[in-house]
Protein backbone atom coordinates (compact mmCIF):
# COMPACT_ATOMS: atom_id res chain seq x y z
CA UNK A 1 0.00 0.00 0.00
CA UNK A 2 1.19 3.38 -0.93
CA UNK A 3 2.02 5.13 2.06
CA UNK A 4 -0.55 8.60 3.05
CA UNK A 5 1.46 11.87 2.76
CA UNK A 6 0.78 14.14 5.91
CA UNK A 7 1.45 17.61 5.62
CA UNK A 8 5.00 17.94 7.09
CA UNK A 9 6.03 15.78 4.56
CA UNK A 10 4.47 17.96 1.82
CA UNK A 11 5.90 20.54 3.45
CA UNK A 12 9.66 19.55 3.81
CA UNK A 13 8.92 18.10 -0.04
CA UNK A 14 8.47 20.90 -1.19
CA UNK A 15 11.43 23.01 0.90
CA UNK A 16 13.81 20.31 -1.15
CA UNK A 17 12.58 20.50 -4.04
CA UNK A 18 12.30 24.39 -4.51
CA UNK A 19 15.40 25.39 -2.45
CA UNK A 20 17.04 27.51 -4.87
CA UNK A 21 14.18 29.15 -6.06
CA UNK A 22 13.11 30.39 -2.95
CA UNK A 23 16.70 31.52 -2.41
CA UNK A 24 16.70 33.92 -5.28
CA UNK A 25 13.52 35.34 -4.79
CA UNK A 26 14.62 35.96 -0.92
CA UNK A 27 18.01 37.58 -2.50
CA UNK A 28 15.67 39.90 -4.82
CA UNK A 29 13.88 40.73 -2.16
CA UNK A 30 16.36 42.27 -0.17
CA UNK A 31 18.54 43.64 -2.80
CA UNK A 32 15.07 45.51 -2.68
CA UNK A 33 13.88 46.46 0.74
CA UNK A 34 17.77 47.04 1.98
CA UNK A 35 18.43 49.90 0.11
CA UNK A 36 14.88 51.71 0.22
CA UNK A 37 14.47 50.97 4.15
CA UNK A 38 18.25 52.44 4.07
CA UNK A 39 18.21 55.68 2.21
CA UNK A 40 14.47 56.19 3.95
CA UNK A 41 16.84 57.27 6.96
CA UNK A 42 18.96 59.58 5.51
CA UNK A 43 18.35 63.45 5.12
CA UNK A 44 16.39 64.92 1.69
CA UNK A 45 19.42 66.28 0.23
CA UNK A 46 21.33 62.94 0.47
CA UNK A 47 18.56 60.92 -0.64
CA UNK A 48 17.83 62.91 -3.60
CA UNK A 49 21.56 62.97 -4.23
CA UNK A 50 21.76 59.20 -4.15
CA UNK A 51 18.94 58.32 -6.35
CA UNK A 52 19.60 60.28 -8.74
CA UNK A 53 22.97 57.91 -9.61
CA UNK A 54 21.55 55.28 -8.80
CA UNK A 55 17.89 54.71 -9.78
CA UNK A 56 19.25 51.92 -11.59
CA UNK A 57 19.96 49.76 -9.07
CA UNK A 58 17.35 48.04 -8.43
CA UNK A 59 16.19 46.88 -11.76
CA UNK A 60 20.28 45.95 -12.31
CA UNK A 61 19.84 43.51 -9.36
CA UNK A 62 16.51 42.48 -10.72
CA UNK A 63 18.07 42.06 -14.10
CA UNK A 64 21.42 40.38 -13.34
CA UNK A 65 19.35 37.76 -10.51
CA UNK A 66 17.16 36.86 -13.43
CA UNK A 67 20.15 36.48 -16.21
CA UNK A 68 21.51 33.86 -12.91
CA UNK A 69 18.89 32.09 -12.67
CA UNK A 70 17.72 31.57 -16.47
CA UNK A 71 21.26 30.53 -17.01
CA UNK A 72 21.61 28.19 -14.03
CA UNK A 73 18.44 26.58 -15.46
CA UNK A 74 19.50 26.49 -18.95
CA UNK A 75 22.74 24.76 -18.69
CA UNK A 76 21.86 22.13 -15.81
CA UNK A 77 18.26 21.39 -17.00
CA UNK A 78 18.59 22.02 -20.85
CA UNK A 79 16.91 24.70 -21.39
CA UNK A 80 13.38 23.66 -20.29
CA UNK A 81 13.04 26.28 -17.52
CA UNK A 82 12.93 23.72 -14.64
CA UNK A 83 12.09 21.07 -16.84
CA UNK A 84 11.63 17.35 -15.97
CA UNK A 85 14.43 17.27 -13.91
CA UNK A 86 13.11 19.89 -11.64
CA UNK A 87 9.02 20.91 -11.47
CA UNK A 88 8.66 17.22 -10.18
CA UNK A 89 5.77 17.57 -7.60
CA UNK A 90 4.44 13.71 -6.09
CA UNK A 91 0.74 15.34 -8.07
CA UNK A 92 2.50 16.48 -11.15
CA UNK A 93 3.74 12.79 -12.10
CA UNK A 94 1.01 10.40 -10.05
CA UNK A 95 0.79 7.65 -12.06
CA UNK A 96 -2.25 8.12 -13.43
CA UNK A 97 -0.66 11.56 -15.50
CA UNK A 98 0.70 8.57 -18.01
CA UNK A 99 -2.70 7.80 -19.13
CA UNK A 100 -1.74 4.05 -20.57
CA UNK A 101 -3.21 1.37 -19.19
CA UNK A 102 -1.98 -2.17 -19.10
CA UNK A 103 -4.88 -3.26 -21.38
CA UNK A 104 -4.25 -0.50 -23.50
CA UNK A 105 -0.55 -2.13 -24.65
CA UNK A 106 -1.42 -4.53 -28.07
CA UNK A 107 1.30 -6.17 -29.97
CA UNK A 108 3.65 -7.17 -27.62
CA UNK A 109 1.84 -10.32 -25.39
CA UNK A 110 5.64 -11.31 -24.66
CA UNK A 111 7.22 -8.67 -23.39
CA UNK A 112 3.91 -7.71 -21.52
CA UNK A 113 4.72 -10.86 -19.71
CA UNK A 114 8.06 -10.43 -18.80
CA UNK A 115 7.36 -7.02 -17.59
CA UNK A 116 4.35 -8.29 -15.64
CA UNK A 117 6.70 -9.79 -13.27
CA UNK A 118 8.42 -6.51 -12.74
CA UNK A 119 5.36 -4.89 -12.10
CA UNK A 120 4.12 -7.66 -9.07
CA UNK A 121 7.16 -6.76 -7.75
CA UNK A 122 6.77 -3.58 -7.66
CA UNK A 123 3.85 -3.82 -5.95
CA UNK A 124 4.74 -5.93 -3.50
CA UNK A 125 7.99 -7.62 -2.78
CA UNK A 126 7.93 -8.13 0.57
CA UNK A 127 7.52 -12.44 -0.34
CA UNK A 128 11.25 -11.92 -2.26
CA UNK A 129 12.82 -9.83 0.31
CA UNK A 130 11.26 -13.11 3.17
CA UNK A 131 13.33 -15.71 1.31
CA UNK A 132 16.24 -13.45 0.59
CA UNK A 133 16.14 -12.31 -3.07
CA UNK A 134 16.68 -8.51 -4.01
CA UNK A 135 14.27 -6.47 -6.15
CA UNK A 136 15.28 -5.69 -9.27
CA UNK A 137 16.67 -2.39 -10.13
CA UNK A 138 17.42 -1.71 -13.51
CA UNK A 139 15.11 -3.06 -16.29
CA UNK A 140 16.69 -2.66 -20.06
CA UNK A 141 13.62 -2.29 -22.95
CA UNK A 142 15.56 -3.24 -26.26
CA UNK A 143 13.96 -3.26 -29.79
CA UNK A 144 13.04 -1.62 -32.98
CA UNK A 145 11.27 1.92 -32.87
CA UNK A 146 7.88 2.32 -32.96
CA UNK A 147 7.83 -1.18 -31.10
CA UNK A 148 6.38 0.84 -28.07
CA UNK A 149 9.02 0.58 -25.55
CA UNK A 150 8.01 3.54 -23.99
CA UNK A 151 4.72 2.84 -24.03
CA UNK A 152 4.96 -0.69 -21.76
CA UNK A 153 7.29 1.47 -19.35
CA UNK A 154 4.32 3.97 -19.08
CA UNK A 155 1.83 1.04 -18.38
CA UNK A 156 4.31 -0.64 -16.03
CA UNK A 157 4.26 3.07 -13.89
CA UNK A 158 0.51 3.10 -14.33
CA UNK A 159 -0.13 -0.68 -13.07
CA UNK A 160 2.51 -0.36 -10.25
CA UNK A 161 0.85 2.81 -9.25
CA UNK A 162 3.83 4.71 -8.92
CA UNK A 163 5.03 8.13 -10.50
CA UNK A 164 7.12 7.97 -14.00
CA UNK A 165 9.87 10.15 -14.28
CA UNK A 166 10.71 10.15 -18.37
CA UNK A 167 13.91 11.93 -19.69
CA UNK A 168 15.97 11.18 -22.64
CA UNK A 169 19.54 9.69 -22.90
CA UNK A 170 20.37 12.98 -24.55
CA UNK A 171 19.81 15.45 -22.02
CA UNK A 172 22.44 14.42 -20.37
CA UNK A 173 25.33 15.61 -22.48
CA UNK A 174 26.19 19.03 -22.39
CA UNK A 175 29.37 21.30 -23.56
CA UNK A 176 29.67 22.37 -19.99
CA UNK A 177 31.88 20.19 -18.00
CA UNK A 178 30.02 18.34 -14.64
CA UNK A 179 26.51 19.34 -16.73
CA UNK A 180 26.04 15.76 -17.11
CA UNK A 181 26.30 14.18 -13.61
CA UNK A 182 25.06 17.23 -11.94
CA UNK A 183 22.09 15.88 -13.74
CA UNK A 184 21.85 12.39 -13.10
CA UNK A 185 22.23 13.56 -9.37
CA UNK A 186 19.15 15.90 -9.66
CA UNK A 187 16.99 13.07 -10.71
CA UNK A 188 17.72 9.79 -8.36
CA UNK A 189 17.36 12.97 -6.09
CA UNK A 190 13.64 13.35 -6.79
CA UNK A 191 12.71 10.29 -7.60
CA UNK A 192 14.02 8.95 -3.57
CA UNK A 193 11.87 12.21 -3.16
CA UNK A 194 8.88 10.91 -4.56
CA UNK A 195 9.50 7.43 -3.46
CA UNK A 196 9.81 8.62 0.04
CA UNK A 197 6.09 10.33 -0.21
CA UNK A 198 4.37 7.52 -2.74
CA UNK A 199 6.16 4.57 -1.88
CA UNK A 200 8.23 4.07 -4.62
CA UNK A 201 9.22 5.73 -8.51
CA UNK A 202 10.25 4.42 -11.56
CA UNK A 203 12.60 6.45 -13.58
CA UNK A 204 12.51 6.13 -17.47
CA UNK A 205 15.65 6.84 -19.65
CA UNK A 206 14.51 6.80 -23.28
CA UNK A 207 17.44 5.86 -25.79
CA UNK A 208 20.04 5.32 -22.85
CA UNK A 209 22.93 4.70 -25.27
CA UNK A 210 23.12 8.21 -25.94
CA UNK A 211 24.22 8.35 -22.15
CA UNK A 212 25.89 5.07 -21.64
CA UNK A 213 28.23 4.22 -24.67
CA UNK A 214 31.14 2.95 -23.59
CA UNK A 215 33.37 4.53 -21.64
CA UNK A 216 36.98 5.27 -23.64
CA UNK A 217 40.09 7.86 -23.48
CA UNK A 218 39.92 11.48 -23.78
CA UNK A 219 41.57 13.02 -27.06
CA UNK A 220 40.92 16.47 -26.17
CA UNK A 221 39.07 19.29 -24.76
CA UNK A 222 37.30 17.37 -22.10
CA UNK A 223 33.96 16.38 -23.65
CA UNK A 224 35.02 12.13 -23.72
CA UNK A 225 36.10 13.08 -19.64
CA UNK A 226 32.98 14.86 -19.00
CA UNK A 227 31.10 12.15 -20.74
CA UNK A 228 32.87 9.39 -18.79
CA UNK A 229 31.79 10.91 -15.88
CA UNK A 230 27.70 11.19 -16.38
CA UNK A 231 28.27 7.36 -16.84
CA UNK A 232 29.85 7.10 -13.61
CA UNK A 233 27.52 8.71 -11.72
CA UNK A 234 24.77 6.82 -13.02
CA UNK A 235 26.53 3.74 -12.06
CA UNK A 236 26.80 5.23 -8.78
CA UNK A 237 23.29 5.87 -8.18
CA UNK A 238 22.46 2.60 -9.57
CA UNK A 239 24.43 1.07 -6.89
CA UNK A 240 22.96 3.38 -4.32
CA UNK A 241 19.25 1.91 -5.25
CA UNK A 242 20.95 -1.42 -4.04
CA UNK A 243 21.67 0.13 -0.41
CA UNK A 244 18.99 1.66 0.14
CA UNK A 245 15.12 0.65 0.87
CA UNK A 246 13.47 2.98 -1.74
CA UNK A 247 11.45 0.95 -4.37
CA UNK A 248 12.91 3.17 -7.35
CA UNK A 249 13.12 1.23 -10.54
CA UNK A 250 15.33 2.64 -13.71
CA UNK A 251 13.61 1.45 -17.01
CA UNK A 252 16.20 1.75 -20.19
CA UNK A 253 15.02 2.13 -23.73
CA UNK A 254 17.24 1.79 -26.92
CA UNK A 255 17.06 0.82 -30.71
CA UNK A 256 20.51 -0.34 -30.63
CA UNK A 257 22.59 -3.89 -29.75
CA UNK A 258 23.12 -4.05 -26.17
CA UNK A 259 26.91 -4.00 -27.05
CA UNK A 260 27.04 -0.40 -27.52
CA UNK A 261 26.31 0.07 -23.90
CA UNK A 262 29.34 0.37 -21.12
CA UNK A 263 30.24 -3.14 -19.85
CA UNK A 264 29.40 -1.71 -16.29
CA UNK A 265 26.04 -0.87 -17.03
CA UNK A 266 25.17 -4.53 -17.84
CA UNK A 267 26.41 -6.77 -15.09
CA UNK A 268 24.04 -8.01 -12.19
CA UNK A 269 22.76 -5.44 -9.85
CA UNK A 270 22.30 -2.57 -12.38
CA UNK A 271 19.88 -3.70 -15.28
CA UNK A 272 19.17 -6.87 -13.96
CA UNK A 273 16.53 -7.81 -16.64
CA UNK A 274 16.21 -7.84 -20.63
CA UNK A 275 13.31 -7.25 -22.20
CA UNK A 276 12.84 -7.88 -25.85
CA UNK A 277 10.04 -5.44 -28.01
CA UNK A 278 10.23 -6.62 -31.04
CA UNK A 279 7.40 -6.19 -33.71
CA UNK A 280 3.94 -7.74 -33.48
CA UNK A 281 2.98 -10.94 -35.30
CA UNK A 282 0.17 -11.78 -37.50
CA UNK A 283 -2.86 -12.07 -34.49
CA UNK A 284 -1.09 -8.88 -32.78
CA UNK A 285 -1.10 -7.05 -36.03
CA UNK A 286 -4.76 -7.92 -36.50
CA UNK A 287 -5.39 -6.22 -32.97
CA UNK A 288 -3.68 -3.08 -33.62
CA UNK A 289 -5.40 -2.31 -36.47
CA UNK A 290 -8.60 -3.36 -34.63
CA UNK A 291 -7.88 -0.89 -31.87
CA UNK A 292 -6.50 2.17 -34.49
CA UNK A 293 -9.56 1.86 -36.55
CA UNK A 294 -11.90 1.92 -33.58
CA UNK A 295 -10.43 5.47 -33.21
CA UNK A 296 -11.78 6.61 -36.24
CA UNK A 297 -14.73 6.09 -38.05
CA UNK A 298 -14.08 2.92 -40.24
CA UNK A 299 -16.16 0.81 -42.65
CA UNK A 300 -16.98 -2.00 -40.98
CA UNK A 301 -16.26 -4.29 -43.90
CA UNK A 302 -12.43 -3.30 -43.92
CA UNK A 303 -10.94 -6.81 -44.19
CA UNK A 304 -8.52 -6.30 -41.46
CA UNK A 305 -6.99 -9.80 -41.51
CA UNK A 306 -5.84 -9.09 -45.19
CA UNK A 307 -4.47 -5.98 -43.92
CA UNK A 308 -2.47 -7.57 -41.46
CA UNK A 309 -1.23 -10.14 -43.55
CA UNK A 310 0.35 -7.11 -45.92
CA UNK A 311 1.91 -5.53 -42.85
CA UNK A 312 4.53 -7.97 -41.91
CA UNK A 313 7.30 -6.62 -40.32
CA UNK A 314 5.48 -3.07 -39.21
CA UNK A 315 5.54 -2.01 -35.90
CA UNK A 316 2.63 -0.54 -33.86
CA UNK A 317 3.97 2.61 -34.69
CA UNK A 318 3.79 1.91 -38.55
CA UNK A 319 0.26 0.60 -37.93
CA UNK A 320 -1.43 3.28 -36.09
CA UNK A 321 0.36 5.98 -38.85
CA UNK A 322 -1.10 3.65 -41.47
CA UNK A 323 -4.89 4.16 -40.17
CA UNK A 324 -3.83 8.28 -39.73
CA UNK A 325 -3.16 8.36 -43.21
CA UNK A 326 -6.21 6.11 -44.25
CA UNK A 327 -7.85 8.90 -42.45
CA UNK A 328 -6.67 11.52 -44.57
CA UNK A 329 -6.95 10.26 -47.93
CA UNK A 330 -10.49 9.35 -47.04
CA UNK A 331 -10.80 12.97 -45.57
CA UNK A 332 -9.42 14.45 -49.59
CA UNK A 333 -11.48 12.40 -50.76
CA UNK A 334 -14.74 13.05 -49.12
CA UNK A 335 -15.75 9.70 -47.71
CA UNK A 336 -17.93 9.81 -44.78
CA UNK A 337 -16.09 6.21 -43.21
CA UNK A 338 -12.38 5.46 -44.14
CA UNK A 339 -12.14 2.38 -46.19
CA UNK A 340 -10.17 -0.01 -47.30
CA UNK A 341 -9.08 1.32 -50.31
CA UNK A 342 -8.13 4.83 -48.43
CA UNK A 343 -5.72 1.92 -45.97
CA UNK A 344 -4.01 0.47 -49.22
CA UNK A 345 -3.24 3.22 -50.71
CA UNK A 346 -1.88 4.84 -47.02
CA UNK A 347 0.49 1.75 -47.32
CA UNK A 348 1.50 2.39 -50.61
CA UNK A 349 2.15 5.98 -50.15
CA UNK A 350 4.01 5.18 -46.84
CA UNK A 351 6.79 2.68 -48.52
CA UNK A 352 6.45 3.67 -52.19
CA UNK A 353 5.60 7.61 -52.43
CA UNK A 354 2.67 9.45 -53.86
CA UNK A 355 1.83 8.50 -57.62
CA UNK A 356 3.31 10.57 -60.41
CA UNK A 357 1.01 11.10 -63.31
CA UNK A 358 3.41 12.06 -65.79
CA UNK A 359 3.13 11.70 -69.78
CA UNK A 360 4.25 8.31 -70.27
CA UNK A 361 4.39 6.86 -74.44
CA UNK A 362 2.49 3.78 -75.24
CA UNK A 363 5.48 1.88 -75.44
CA UNK A 364 6.71 2.60 -72.54
CA UNK A 365 3.52 1.85 -70.49
CA UNK A 366 3.59 -1.57 -72.64
CA UNK A 367 7.19 -2.25 -71.55
CA UNK A 368 6.71 -1.27 -67.61
CA UNK A 369 3.65 -3.39 -67.66
CA UNK A 370 5.46 -6.57 -69.59
CA UNK A 371 7.74 -6.22 -66.76
CA UNK A 372 5.80 -6.05 -64.17
CA UNK A 373 3.35 -8.72 -65.10
CA UNK A 374 6.48 -10.97 -65.30
CA UNK A 375 7.34 -10.28 -61.20
CA UNK A 376 3.80 -11.00 -60.70
CA UNK A 377 3.28 -14.15 -62.83
CA UNK A 378 6.82 -15.58 -60.97
CA UNK A 379 5.96 -14.46 -57.40
CA UNK A 380 2.86 -16.53 -57.25
CA UNK A 381 3.78 -19.64 -59.06
CA UNK A 382 7.48 -19.86 -57.37
CA UNK A 383 7.05 -17.60 -54.33
CA UNK A 384 5.18 -19.98 -52.35
CA UNK A 385 5.69 -18.35 -49.32
CA UNK A 386 4.40 -14.55 -50.32
CA UNK A 387 1.23 -13.29 -51.58
CA UNK A 388 0.34 -10.63 -54.49
CA UNK A 389 -1.53 -8.12 -53.54
CA UNK A 390 -1.24 -5.63 -56.18
CA UNK A 391 0.55 -4.92 -59.23
CA UNK A 392 0.91 -1.47 -60.93
CA UNK A 393 2.37 0.39 -63.57
CA UNK A 394 1.87 4.12 -62.08
CA UNK A 395 5.05 6.10 -61.55
CA UNK A 396 6.22 6.24 -58.01
CA UNK A 397 9.75 7.58 -56.89
CA UNK A 398 12.11 6.10 -59.32
CA UNK A 399 10.34 3.21 -60.42
CA UNK A 400 7.95 2.86 -63.58
CA UNK A 401 5.68 0.35 -61.75
CA UNK A 402 5.50 -2.41 -58.84
CA UNK A 403 4.91 -5.36 -57.66
CA UNK A 404 3.46 -5.52 -54.23
CA UNK A 405 4.02 -8.60 -52.04
CA UNK A 406 4.65 -9.68 -48.72
CA UNK A 407 5.36 -13.07 -47.02
CA UNK A 408 2.46 -14.46 -45.05
CA UNK A 409 4.23 -14.23 -41.94
CA UNK A 410 7.62 -13.11 -41.22
CA UNK A 411 10.37 -15.26 -41.32
CA UNK A 412 13.55 -14.77 -39.40
CA UNK A 413 16.05 -17.08 -41.54
CA UNK A 414 15.49 -18.51 -45.35
CA UNK A 415 16.34 -21.93 -47.23
CA UNK A 416 17.71 -22.38 -50.29
CA UNK A 417 14.47 -22.47 -52.07
CA UNK A 418 13.32 -19.14 -50.50
CA UNK A 419 16.28 -17.30 -51.24
CA UNK A 420 16.44 -19.12 -55.19
CA UNK A 421 12.92 -17.86 -55.32
CA UNK A 422 13.81 -14.30 -54.63
CA UNK A 423 16.60 -14.20 -56.98
CA UNK A 424 13.93 -15.78 -59.84
CA UNK A 425 11.18 -13.44 -58.95
CA UNK A 426 13.76 -10.60 -59.12
CA UNK A 427 14.74 -11.51 -63.04
CA UNK A 428 10.92 -11.77 -63.77
CA UNK A 429 11.08 -8.77 -65.38
CA UNK A 430 14.29 -8.80 -67.27
CA UNK A 431 12.95 -12.15 -69.07
CA UNK A 432 9.32 -10.38 -69.60
CA UNK A 433 11.23 -7.51 -71.43
CA UNK A 434 13.23 -9.81 -73.19
CA UNK A 435 10.73 -12.15 -73.99
CA UNK A 436 8.07 -9.20 -75.67
CA UNK A 437 9.62 -6.60 -76.13
CA UNK A 438 12.81 -7.83 -77.53
CA UNK A 439 15.04 -5.46 -75.57
CA UNK A 440 15.40 -4.05 -72.24
CA UNK A 441 14.99 -1.22 -70.46
CA UNK A 442 17.74 0.32 -67.98
CA UNK A 443 14.20 -0.44 -65.27
CA UNK A 444 16.17 -3.72 -64.74
CA UNK A 445 19.07 -2.42 -62.82
CA UNK A 446 17.75 -2.87 -59.35
CA UNK A 447 16.41 -5.98 -59.91
CA UNK A 448 19.74 -7.30 -61.59
CA UNK A 449 21.15 -5.56 -58.16
CA UNK A 450 18.89 -7.52 -55.85
CA UNK A 451 19.28 -10.86 -57.85
CA UNK A 452 23.36 -10.63 -57.57
CA UNK A 453 23.45 -9.98 -53.97
CA UNK A 454 21.54 -12.61 -53.35
CA UNK A 455 23.30 -15.15 -55.37
CA UNK A 456 26.75 -13.78 -54.08
CA UNK A 457 25.47 -14.31 -50.83
CA UNK A 458 24.56 -17.69 -51.10
CA UNK A 459 27.78 -18.92 -52.79
CA UNK A 460 29.96 -17.09 -50.91
CA UNK A 461 29.10 -16.78 -47.28
CA UNK A 462 25.93 -19.71 -46.81
CA UNK A 463 27.65 -22.35 -48.59
CA UNK A 464 24.77 -22.76 -50.89
CA UNK A 465 26.38 -23.58 -53.82
CA UNK A 466 27.02 -26.50 -55.97
CA UNK A 467 30.39 -26.92 -56.09
CA UNK A 468 31.76 -28.04 -52.43
CA UNK A 469 32.83 -24.39 -51.43
CA UNK A 470 31.28 -24.69 -47.47
CA UNK A 471 32.45 -21.49 -45.47
CA UNK A 472 31.73 -17.37 -45.13
CA UNK A 473 34.85 -16.88 -47.82
CA UNK A 474 33.77 -13.03 -47.19
CA UNK A 475 35.54 -13.22 -43.83
CA UNK A 476 38.99 -13.76 -45.92
CA UNK A 477 39.14 -10.91 -48.31
CA UNK A 478 39.29 -7.87 -45.95
CA UNK A 479 36.33 -6.34 -47.41
CA UNK A 480 35.29 -2.93 -45.06
CA UNK A 481 32.00 -5.04 -43.65
CA UNK A 482 34.43 -7.75 -42.19
CA UNK A 483 37.57 -5.47 -41.19
CA UNK A 484 37.55 -6.66 -37.76
CA UNK A 485 37.91 -10.65 -38.76
CA UNK A 486 40.44 -9.28 -41.52
CA UNK A 487 42.46 -6.95 -42.46
CA UNK A 488 44.05 -8.11 -45.54
CA UNK A 489 42.69 -10.18 -48.20
CA UNK A 490 43.57 -13.79 -47.60
CA UNK A 491 42.12 -15.46 -50.80
CA UNK A 492 43.70 -16.46 -53.66
CA UNK A 493 42.79 -15.52 -56.85
CA UNK A 494 41.94 -19.22 -58.25
CA UNK A 495 38.95 -19.57 -55.27
CA UNK A 496 37.72 -16.09 -56.34
CA UNK A 497 36.68 -16.82 -59.90
CA UNK A 498 35.24 -20.35 -59.09
CA UNK A 499 33.08 -18.75 -56.39
CA UNK A 500 32.32 -16.20 -59.14
CA UNK A 501 31.91 -18.83 -61.73
CA UNK A 502 29.46 -20.49 -59.42
CA UNK A 503 27.48 -17.77 -58.40
CA UNK A 504 27.05 -16.90 -62.27
CA UNK A 505 25.65 -20.38 -62.94
CA UNK A 506 23.33 -19.85 -60.58
CA UNK A 507 21.87 -17.02 -61.94
CA UNK A 508 21.94 -18.74 -65.35
CA UNK A 509 20.04 -21.82 -64.01
CA UNK A 510 17.51 -19.26 -62.26
CA UNK A 511 16.85 -17.19 -65.63
CA UNK A 512 16.46 -20.38 -67.82
CA UNK A 513 13.59 -21.62 -65.35
CA UNK A 514 12.07 -18.13 -65.36
CA UNK A 515 12.08 -18.04 -69.00
CA UNK A 516 10.58 -21.85 -68.91
CA UNK A 517 7.77 -20.46 -66.94
CA UNK A 518 6.85 -17.14 -68.51
CA UNK A 519 6.94 -18.91 -72.18
CA UNK A 520 4.18 -21.78 -70.45
CA UNK A 521 2.46 -19.06 -69.19
CA UNK A 522 2.49 -16.85 -72.17
CA UNK A 523 -1.41 -16.74 -72.60
CA UNK A 524 -1.43 -15.28 -68.45
CA UNK A 525 1.47 -12.57 -69.56
CA UNK A 526 -0.29 -10.96 -72.31
CA UNK A 527 -3.51 -11.13 -69.98
CA UNK A 528 -2.17 -9.59 -67.19
CA UNK A 529 -0.18 -6.77 -69.14
CA UNK A 530 -2.72 -6.02 -71.11
CA UNK A 531 -5.21 -4.69 -67.80
CA UNK A 532 -2.60 -3.30 -66.50
CA UNK A 533 -2.18 -1.07 -69.65
CA UNK A 534 -5.97 -0.49 -69.13
CA UNK A 535 -6.29 0.07 -66.21
CA UNK A 536 -2.68 1.35 -64.34
CA UNK A 537 -3.66 -0.78 -61.10
CA UNK A 538 -4.64 -4.44 -60.38
CA UNK A 539 -5.92 -5.33 -56.49
CA UNK A 540 -5.81 -8.73 -54.62
CA UNK A 541 -8.89 -9.64 -56.12
CA UNK A 542 -8.76 -9.17 -59.29
CA UNK A 543 -4.86 -10.61 -59.65
CA UNK A 544 -6.91 -13.88 -58.10
CA UNK A 545 -10.10 -13.80 -60.19
CA UNK A 546 -7.79 -13.87 -63.45
CA UNK A 547 -5.69 -16.77 -62.23
CA UNK A 548 -8.66 -18.65 -61.24
CA UNK A 549 -10.32 -17.89 -64.76
CA UNK A 550 -7.65 -19.25 -66.24
CA UNK A 551 -8.04 -22.54 -64.01
CA UNK A 552 -4.39 -21.57 -62.42
CA UNK A 553 -3.96 -22.72 -58.40
CA UNK A 554 -1.10 -22.04 -56.49
CA UNK A 555 1.21 -24.96 -55.13
CA UNK A 556 0.97 -25.77 -51.57
CA UNK A 557 3.74 -23.83 -49.55
CA UNK A 558 6.75 -25.92 -48.39
CA UNK A 559 6.80 -26.81 -44.17
CA UNK A 560 8.65 -22.93 -43.96
CA UNK A 561 7.13 -21.67 -40.61
CA UNK A 562 8.59 -19.26 -38.36
CA UNK A 563 10.30 -20.69 -35.68
CA UNK A 564 8.40 -20.45 -32.55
Amino acid sequence: MKPRRNLSEQIKFFFELHWIKMAVVLALLASIIWPVFAIGRLDSYQRDYIMAFTSLTPMQSILGAVAFVFLYQYFLFGGRGFGSLSNLSGDSVKAGDTRVRWDDVIGMQEAKREAWEVVQLLKDHSRLRAIGGKVLRGILLMGPPGCGKTYLAKAMATEAGLPFLAVSGSEFNVIFMGTGGARVRSLFKRARMLARINGGCIIFVDEVDGMGRSRSMDIGFGAQTDYNNTVNQLLVEMDGLQTQQSNIVVIAAMNQAEEVLDEALLRPGRFDRKIHVDRPGLADREALFKFYLGKVKADPAIDVPRLARRTVWKSPADIENIVKEGALLATRDTHEQVTFKNLSEALERIELGFRQHKNITLAERQATAYHEAGHLIATYFLALTDDVFKASIYMRRSTLGVVYHAPREAYFSENRDMLMADIKTALAGYVAEKLKCKSTTSGVGDDFRKAMSIAHTMVWRYGMGSNGFVGDYEVLTGSWAFRKAASADHLSDRVKEKLNDETHQLLQACMQEVEALLRKEDVLLERFAAELVKKNELEYDEIEAIFTEYGKQRAVPPSTSSPA
